[in-house]
């Protein structure tokens, strides 16, 4: 049995509600999905955890999908949220925890209501971490005395303010020193496993409801990468989206999210 951490996490909304959990991505905390979830919250129990290597979660070497999965499992148990015996479980997951919610829903599909993944498909992706991580690392922490220091040291090799201002938020005062609060080395071992996808062909297809949102401007969602593996999924694209489509159209996301979850 793979050794499963015992995941922090925010929560929101009333326990008679379906319960419903929001997983992060790569970088990521619950706190990124805090506004969603209050908005979610109005008709679900919503769960933020945040992933192990994120947030206040324990750190551990082994970062991959059967893993989180592992996880996230224990997670599901340690709340009893499918007690009564059936599965009312539903999972909300953007890039990194989308590939997670789809690893769970093929390797549990008994455990799983609904499943909604944003922005991400079960493929491995080309895309390497390896000058983002690097560009972390070489941040002089110790001469830096506030968070505008580091964004203007990280300017030049993470030109896009929105993503650094993201990556920041891991960057934490202690002390009166500022450290990381992810080990980057952890990130760096493990970052081939997040951009891959594990193989599945020992596993039978998700034939559950399942709805993929992509951002129209983004490329990371294609129809065929999908529906081998997920059947009955819906697709819906949202224009004027790329990646971090819930943060850049929020009511929209919103909007599909809530919809696809009442429709019985």
């Amino acid at each position: 049995m793979m050794s499963a951490v015992s995941l922090a996490f925010e929560e929101f909304g009333g326990p008679n509600n379906a319960p419903l959990i929001i997983l992060h991505g790569f970088f990521a905390s619950s706190r990124n999905w805090r506004q969603v979830a209050q908005k979610l919250a109005v008709n679900h129990h919503v769960y933020v955890p945040d992933m192990r290597n994120h947030g206040a979660s324990p750190h551990h070497p082994v970062m991959d999908y059967p893993a989180m999965a592992a996880d996230l499992l224990r997670f599901i148990n340690q709340h009893g949220l499918d007690q009564q015996g059936f599965a009312t479980v539903s999972l909300l997951g953007h890039s990194m925890g989308g590939k997670l919610a789809m690893w769970f829903a093929l390797n549990h599909p008994n455990r799983l209501n609904k499943l909604i993944v944003a922005d991400i498909a079960p493929v491995s992706y080309q895309h390497t971490f390896d000058n983002l991580i690097s560009a972390l690392t070489a941040l002089p922490l110790a001469e830096i005395s506030n968070r505008k220091q580091a964004d203007i040291q990280l300017a030049n090799a993470i030109p896009e303010l929105n993503y650094r201002q993201f990556l920041l938020q891991n960057l934490i005062l202690k002390d009166s020193a500022y450290h990381w609060r992810i080990d980057l080395d952890i990130f760096r071992q493990t970052a081939p496993d997040i951009a891959a996808f594990p193989d599945t062909n020992h596993l039978m297809p998700f034939c559950g409801k399942a709805l993929f949102i992509g951002g129209a401007n983004s490329g990371y969602v294609k129809g065929e990468d999908v529906r081998a593996l997920f059947p009955d999924a819906t697709l819906h694209f949202i224009a004027d989206a790329g990646h971090w489509l819930h943060v850049q159209q929020p009511a929209e996301f919103v909007a599909q999210v809530m919809c696809f979850l009442e429709t019985s």
